[in-house]
């Protein structure tokens, strides 16, 4: 529908004069808003929100619906009410644009409150994603019909907030209390099936979406309309409530917004709604203006910047439908499975016959487990499998799209591979090392068509961590750029595209952090007070803990490399080089940072001893160190390395190295990233 006649509506004329047919009355056409339009016919109104491209609950959006429902009260030819979005959405949440501004009425909770209120029947039909303050509306509404592909969801949490119009109190009094927790709690989407088993829903209909809706609403026409807040709240077994609580404030890693959502929850089966309602809006306040949901707006928009890439307007990807990955160790392995289930087909290549089987074993070992934990499903894993194909010689790779190098990282093994693949894939087959440390402008240059070659550098365990690291090389063309962004993306990937540098983002800052943790060690502090310390601010592992986890003989390659070079003025700490040399690198190895004893980590008087010994050699007078200093020199370190890497270029943004550290290192989203902290940092302190 696309005319937006004014609000007083017309009828179209129609021919006049004696024999004239009397014409059929034409439906009134409305426009509430600049986002809201509405048509009567037959006595009912349908209105439609059209705020693209996402419907977001602008204030635009708001004041329409406001009035629409008002003019439908109001007029006595409108007996009921049909409300759904055009496009693919409902609503598709909040309106970004209005996140850090002042609050522009009407506000949510009035517009909801009318929805609940109104005298005549409305209905609302789910056309696509309703999240959020879209949600809230349809829980609001007297009945709910939705599309197949609908997503529902009160994601809030995400933002460090709760719903603020209700959804705290509605929800839980369709889903019951424990299913509530757990949807509000963890900001958890579902789809339509699972929105109509819990309740949410009440009916999916799966063609004429908006005509079944007029159905189900003129049958309510007469009847006193089904109020959300008028139903009673299940008696859930209250073991089911305290695990679901349990689970949620488990995963929230000290969150503010998560507990509260519990909290409200538990609160809508003995408080009454309208004090429960007025509680949640308070909370919703609250939360708004703390530092949590500032730091998780930053990580939101972070996200929306970093989607734009330069030089890569216009500039399509490649179409990718089959993956080679040479290499199935651990990380190719995870790769090929995180492949798999971005719809891809797969051909894994392996030295050997016996690696290939070794490697097919380890990606259906990958695959099981994921129907083990509810995941996926059984036919969801034969479905990747029959994706799957391996070998052990590099021509099965002959037809593939994009290849993928997961070997050993070293420049002569990884250019030589190169060197081969370009003999048997096609010419525009684009080739993407998987490099943490390597110069990819190195590799590249092995090859004729260095244009074709970009870095994709993926985390450990591949199928499982988010981030994904694009490196742009030299030579790379924006086509085969934009195309490792787009597989990225398939793959459910967060891609940042970055420079070429050592260690690109991730590693370049983890080894600037590991570095100062290294400092505090020899000032003073046990690696255990400072893993402690870092994980009691947030981090789910210390640097010693994660090093132990990664081995450590990949980073001590690295500074063998890098000796020659090494700038002599430099404060140098070589206690992790000592361990190595005393055969401690890793978790793998049993002992590294720390010993593991059955598979499990504990502190070791061995490295407390190594260190003395290291710190007694340079003659240094150890002190302790507080968990403020070990927690505030971190992320110091960890900053300032990121602003060299803007300052280089390597980093198109400082919001994309806060997105590295918490896709890829763990740094807790809820606090933001190390830049955000340094520039909260900066911008309250004193004036000089």
């Amino acid at each position: 529908m696309s005319d937006r006649s004014s609000a007083t509506g017309s009828r179209a004329a129609g021919p006049t004069g004696a024999g004239a047919t009397p014409p059929a009355a034409q439906p009134q056409r409305f426009a509430f808003s600049a986002t809201v339009i509405g048509e009567v016919d037959a006595g009912v109104m349908l209105v439609l929100i059209d705020n693209p491209p996402v419907n977001a609950a602008s204030a635009s959006v708001r004041t329409g619906l406001l009035a629409a429902i008002g003019r439908a009260a109001a007029d006595p030819d409108v007996v009921a009410v049909v409300l759904s979005g055009t496009g693919k959405t409902f609503v598709g949440g909040a309106d970004i644009r209005e996140f850090n501004l002042p609050p522009e009425p009407p506000l949510l909770p009035e517009v909801v409150a009318a929805i609940e209120d109104c005298a005549k029947p409305i209905v609302a039909a789910l056309n696509g994603v309703a999240l959020g303050g879209g949600l809230e509306i349809a829980l609001a509404c007297h009945a709910r019909l939705a599309a197949p592909g609908a997503k529902l969801g009160l994601p809030e949490v995400k933002l460090g907030l709760v719903p603020g119009a209700g959804g705290t109190q509605r929800l839980p009094r369709l889903v019951g209390v424990a299913a509530a927790i757990d949807l509000i709690g963890s900001g958890r989407i579902v789809d339509a099936g699972t929105a109509e088993r819990l309740g949410i829903v009440d009916r999916i209909v799966a063609s004429d979406l908006v005509g079944a809706a007029t159905a189900t609403v003129r049958a309510l026409v007469g009847t006193v309309p089904r109020r959300t807040s008028d139903l009673p709240v299940a008696a859930d077994d209250p073991a089911e409530i305290d695990a679901a609580a349990a689970k949620v404030l488990a995963r929230s890693r000290g969150q503010q917004a998560p507990a509260e959502a519990v909290r409200l929850v538990r609160a809508a089966a003995d408080v009454p709604f309208a004090d429960a309602v007025a509680d949640e809006r308070a909370t919703f306040l609250a939360l708004r203006n703390s530092d949590e949901a500032a730091a998780l707006r930053h990580v939101f928009f972070a996200e929306r910047a970093a989607a734009k890439v330069y030089g890569l307007d216009d500039v399509a990807a490649l179409p990718v439908a089959t993956i080679g990955i040479v290499g199935l160790g651990l990380m190719g392995s995870g790769i090929a499975v995180a492949a798999l289930d971005g719809g891809f087909a797969v051909v894994g290549v392996e030295t050997s016959a016996a690696a290939a089987e070794a490697g097919r074993a380890r990606i259906a070992g990958l695959l099981d487990k994921s129907v083990a934990s509810g995941r996926s499903s059984a036919a969801d894993r034969d479905a990747r499998l029959a994706r799957l194909t391996i070998s052990d010689g590099l021509a099965a790779l002959a037809g593939i799209d994009l290849v993928i190098e997961a070997v050993f990282d070293d420049l002569d093994v990884k250019t030589r591979l190169f060197q081969s693949l370009q003999g048997v894939v096609r010419p525009n087959a684009v080739l993407a090392t998987n490099t943490s440390y390597l110069d990819p402008d190195r590799i590249a240059a092995a090859v004729d068509r260095p244009e074709r070659v970009v870095g994709l550098h993926f985390f450990s365990p591949a199928n499982v961590m988010r981030l994904a690291e694009i490196v742009r090389c030299a030579k790379t063309a924006p086509t085969v750029l934009a195309t490792a962004i787009s597989v990225a993306r398939a793959m459910g990937k967060l891609p940042i595209v970055c420079g070429v540098t050592e260690g690109f983002i991730g590693n370049r800052v983890f080894s600037a952090y590991r570095r100062a943790g290294e400092f505090l060690i020899e000032d003073g502090a046990s690696p255990y007070e400072v893993d402690a310390a870092i994980e009691a601010f947030g981090l789910a592992m210390g640097p010693f803990a994660v090093s132990d986890l990664a081995g450590l003989e990949i980073a001590w390659a690295l500074r063998k490399r890098q000796a020659a070079t090494r700038d002599a003025s430099e404060r140098y700490v070589d206690i992790a080089d000592r361990l190595c040399e005393a055969g401690r690198f890793g978790q793998r190895s049993g002992k590294g940072w720390y010993a593991y004893v059955d598979g499990k980590r504990q502190p070791d008087p061995e490295v407390l001893m190594i260190v003395a010994a290291a710190r007694a050699a340079k003659g240094v007078a150890s002190r302790p160190v507080a968990a403020e200093e070990i927690v505030e020199r971190l992320i110091a370190a960890m900053a300032d390395e990121g602003r060299m890497l803007v300052a280089a270029g390597i980093a198109a943004r400082s919001g994309d190295i806060d997105l590295v550290m918490i896709n890829g290192y763990g740094f807790p989203a809820h606090k933001g990233g190390p830049m955000f902290i340094a520039g909260r940092a900066q911008e309250a302190a004193p004036p000089h």
